[in-house]
């Protein structure tokens, strides 16, 4: 079973946690974030969402296909705010056929660097402190997504680990997932392979000679056990942390509720960032920072 625990400001994680993230490479922190900062970055994506849309091209985002990979405004989005929509919500003439708030994807890449509101959930003594816990060292933020889900037409994300899509040498790629909305089956919450980590990565989405983004399958893959899939359902202010390779993905959301979440990817300062990563920051894009 994924080790659940709570955050302690005077101790911080417990040996017994540190132990269980090294053992299974995700860990769930029950109550992180109060609910009254949750329902304030909801509201604020929202608002973000109504201020860049109607400069968005309508990307779609898949992670069936990765179509969003050949898009600039998707490439544009590592260092600028991105909306990207749900792969049901247009009809066949481009129109959206559900409400804009239902119809979004995700936010992305970079509302940690841009958005004081993103900003200030993003960083703090308390996730430094976690961060230290688990032993990343130097944690620089490399990657923010505010993820909808929407009811009804939320699509379903595959199996996968984060650090095929970001990577470094050596692997130090650590998600931090809030809890957004209460996340359970029913709503599409997340479902994982605890201590398959171990096992490496399958896939790495880089930059090839010719300059695109693409999957490139690693010999020899390993191979997941499905069998050991366990449901991480988690209340609203959850934080769930794991490794850049536990292989994790949740199904669509086909109730009347949403689940919202938010995901920050760092990595350790230390370690080399290659430049076939798709996420790059320009001459006069701000540096990647940590929690502080």
């Amino acid at each position: 079973m994924i080790h659940r625990c709570t955050f302690d400001d005077a101790t911080g994680l417990s040996d017994e946690a540190r132990a269980a993230y090294a053992r299974d490479g995700v860990l769930v922190i029950e109550g992180f974030m109060p609910t009254e900062r949750c329902e304030a970055l909801r509201a604020r994506a929202r608002q973000l969402v109504a201020e860049h849309a109607p400069h968005a091209p309508g990307t779609v985002f898949s992670t069936r296909d990765q179509r969003h990979a050949k898009d600039a405004y998707f490439e544009a989005s590592a260092s600028r705010i991105g909306v990207f929509y749900e792969e049901g919500a247009f009809d066949a003439d481009g129109r959206l056929q559900v409400p804009l708030d239902h119809a979004v994807n995700k936010l992305g890449h970079a509302m940690h660097d841009l958005d004081p509101v993103f900003d200030a959930f993003s960083r703090g003594p308390r996730l430094q402190a976690v961060a230290e816990a688990i032993g990343l060292a130097d944690p620089k933020l490399v990657q923010s997504m505010y993820i909808f889900k929407p009811p009804g037409i939320g699509g379903e994300v595959n199996c996968h680990q984060d650090a095929t899509y970001l990577h470094t040498e050596p692997e130090t790629v650590v998600g931090f997932w809030f809890a957004i909305d209460d996340a359970h089956r029913g709503n599409g919450c997340l479902g994982g392979l605890a201590g398959q980590h171990r096992r490496g990565l399958k896939e790495l989405f880089r930059r090839d000679a010719d300059g695109r983004l693409a999957l490139e399958a690693l010999q020899p893959a390993p191979r997941w056990d499905m069998g050991a899939l366990e449901w991480i359902e988690v209340p609203r202010g959850s934080l769930v942390i794991f490794d850049g390779a536990f292989p994790h993905l949740s199904e669509a959301n086909r109730s009347a509720q949403s689940r919202h979440a938010y995901t920050l990817h760092a990595v350790g300062g230390g370690a080399r960032y290659p430049a076939s990563n798709w996420i790059q920051r320009q001459r006069d894009d701000p540096p990647f920072r940590g929690f502080s």
